[in-house]
């Protein structure tokens, strides 16, 4: 990799986390059914499918013209990262942060994938693994397709404490949000950011 490019190594970290994203939402969404389950490190690290329609870590956004609203903004967010790519690589900005950036476009390229396009390629998953290419259609059309979690990792389960206003006795779950490749690729980059090249904003 030393002899590589800038530009290359990006377009390499872009490649790498798009293709292991894509390739476990879609062995997820053609191998289990919506809320199937299975362990990978006894009751910490799950495998458990769920479908979103809006965010990041599962959160939504306003219904069907919030959705619509979210994957196109998306898209415009993407075409601006890949433009401030371009500038930090013309400025010989550190490698580090082109990289960290580019983390976060492979994750929001990821997501928009599903969002624009799963809706039309895939039946639902609704007590049944999803087919490929239906013969009558996809569940939903262009942009209105659903985002693929998988990733649960429920570290610390317990009760509240019965003195505790409101939310005493009930049983609380840490980390709760199930998640995605492309989640994880968007939260390392913006935290790379934040730690380790603030100072180059300033």
């Amino acid at each position: 990799m030393k002899n590589l490019s800038t530009a290359n190594k990006s377009l390499i970290v872009i490649f790498l986390i798009l293709i292991a994203d894509q390739a476990s939402k879609i062995w997820v969404k053609t191998n289990m059914v919506l809320g199937q389950e299975f362990p990978i490190l006894g009751n910490r690290i799950l495998i458990h499918f769920t479908e979103n329609y809006g965010m990041a870590f599962g959160f939504e956004f306003g219904g069907e013209y919030g959705k619509i609203a979210l994957s196109l903004f998306r898209i415009l967010a993407v075409a601006g990262i890949i433009w401030y790519i371009r500038d930090l690589i013309a400025k010989k900005a550190p490698q580090g942060l082109i990289m960290s950036i580019s983390l976060i476009l492979a994750g929001a390229i990821g997501n928009i994938i599903d969002s624009a396009f799963y809706g039309m390629i895939f039946s639902d998953s609704y007590f049944t693994t999803a087919e490929f290419l239906p013969e009558g259609g996809g569940y939903a059309s262009f942009l209105h397709g659903r985002v693929v979690d998988m990733l649960y990792f429920p570290v610390l389960r317990g009760d509240w404490p019965d003195w505790l206003p409101v939310i005493g006795g009930q049983r609380f779950i840490f980390f709760r949000p199930v998640f995605n490749i492309a989640d994880t690729a968007i939260t390392s980059g913006v935290a790379i950011t934040l730690l380790f090249y603030r100072k180059y904003f300033n």
